[in-house]
């Protein structure tokens, strides 16, 4: 969702840069990897008559100003360039990915199809996730828009997001996703700790790391908690009371993408160890253990996105 996952790299791209957070996201049968400047996705390839189950890459530069204008990368601003990032990195991995799994069924999955299919998911969940808490928080605070409206309104949601990613869980397919998600929290998390990118050392390292999505996706919750109930004070009425769900997000998500970074980059601090506690619980309903075969495909997809960043050698 993962909103791309962010993870932090244990080495600079180049003397006197911002030290990187290299992200990366599951996709179907793999992972996807972002660099600075490129990106690259693994798969593993389904074995069709005895042949097939190698691993397959693509790779890509990205040259677009959202990944290169200075404007991107300003505080609070960079929050929505991940949101945006998702729609258009996301997406072309993802049909990347679909087309690569649909191998051997003479399937091909398009843009056209997928942009339905994902533009369907996003009214299906501005639907559960922010209509159906506003009216479930309507019926049980007959005071709209009020204090206690917003926090009974954020816990409905918290519910219905964690009861959601649990179910979905139980899924075969949903599952192998989640193991994936694992293998990339994985693979930054061994190179951050400076081991050897094997599967065998990479699967000692931890399935959860601060900066993941699932993480991300709590402190937005609590973050706009905060913020509608600045909202509340004027008392709107449901048109507006909508609306500001809506217009809300980029400025929910710039400040829950500052804070979550400012947490990861204080590790060590008992206070910040304190709150990042359930931000690390909610990554166990997004992540499974995954195999080395997993392992070695997020492996493959973290080493193609680091070929060609300046200062870093081929993998």
């Amino acid at each position: 969702m993962p909103l791309p996952d962010e993870s932090r790299a244990a080495e600079p791209v180049a003397p006197k840069q911002e030290q990187f957070f290299y992200g990366g996201q599951a996709v179907i049968e793999g992972v996807m990897m972002r660099g600075r400047q490129h990106y690259a996705v693994a798969v593993r390839m389904p074995v069709k008559n005895g042949q097939g189950g190698d691993i397959r890459i693509e790779r890509g530069e990205l040259r677009s100003g959202l990944y290169r204008h200075p404007f991107w990368k300003l505080p609070f601003v960079r929050g929505l360039a991940l949101l945006v990032e998702q729609l258009h990195l996301g997406m072309k991995t993802l049909i990347w990915s679909a087309n690569m799994h649909a191998y051997g069924q003479e399937i091909e999955i398009g843009r056209k199809e997928m942009t339905i299919s994902v533009a369907g998911a996003a009214v299906f969940g501005l639907g559960l996730f922010i209509g159906l808490p506003l009216l479930a928080a309507g019926f049980a605070v007959h005071r709209s828009g009020s204090f206690l409206f917003v926090i009974v309104e954020g816990l409905i949601r918290v519910v219905l997001v964690l009861g959601y990613l649990t179910l979905i869980g139980f899924l075969p397919d949903v599952k192998r996703v989640f193991q994936y998600h694992a293998s990339e929290h994985k693979t930054i998390n061994a190179f951050e700790a400076g081991w050897p990118l094997e599967p065998p050392a990479v699967k000692r390292a931890s399935n959860l790391h601060p900066r993941c999505g699932t993480g991300f996706l709590l402190v937005v919750l609590v973050v706009s908690v905060l913020i509608f109930s600045l909202v509340a004070v004027v008392h709107p009425n449901w048109f507006w009371l909508v609306v500001s769900r809506i217009v809300g997000i980029p400025v929910i998500a710039g400040v829950s993408f500052e804070w979550i970074r400012f947490m990861a980059r204080h590790r060590g601090n008992a206070v910040i160890e304190a709150m990042l506690l359930p931000i690390l619980g909610t990554q166990k309903f997004t992540t499974r253990e995954p195999d080395l075969d997993q392992i070695a495909v997020a492996i493959a997809a973290f080493n193609a996105a680091r070929e060609g960043e300046e200062g870093v050698a081929a993998a």
